[in-house]
């Protein structure tokens, strides 16, 4: 079974930058596109951006334009490159497949939007 393992996140204030990893034990990128999701307090967990194994990527409408998804298939790590950041964007970013039954979810990692 695959693990995936998150970091990157931490507090920042609006307007600022982060860049997320996410390290997967096996090379999975090359058999499945990979998504980024998050889940806020007291909601569902939702999927915010896709790259698929041809890597065209996808974004939700609440992101376009400010996030951007990457991978490396050498260190077998996905990318979630988030400029402009607002208080919204606030939550638990997790990677996993996309459009696919999910691996095992890692821990995650927090990002806090604040000033």
């Amino acid at each position: 079974q695959v693990q995936l393992v998150e970091s990157g996140g931490g507090l920042v204030q609006p307007g600022g930058s982060l860049r997320l990893s996410c390290a997967a034990s096996g090379s999975i990128f090359s058999i499945t596109a990979m998504g980024w999701y998050r889940q806020a307090p007291g909601k569902q967990r939702e999927l915010v951006a896709v790259i698929t194994i041809t890597g065209n990527t996808n974004y939700a409408d609440s992101v376009k334009g400010r996030f951007t998804i990457s991978r490396d298939h050498a260190k077998n790590t996905v990318y979630l490159q988030m400029n402009n950041l607002k208080p919204e964007d606030t939550a638990v970013y997790y990677c996993n497949k996309a459009w696919a039954a999910p691996a095992n979810w890692g821990q995650g990692t927090q990002v806090t939007v604040s000033s």
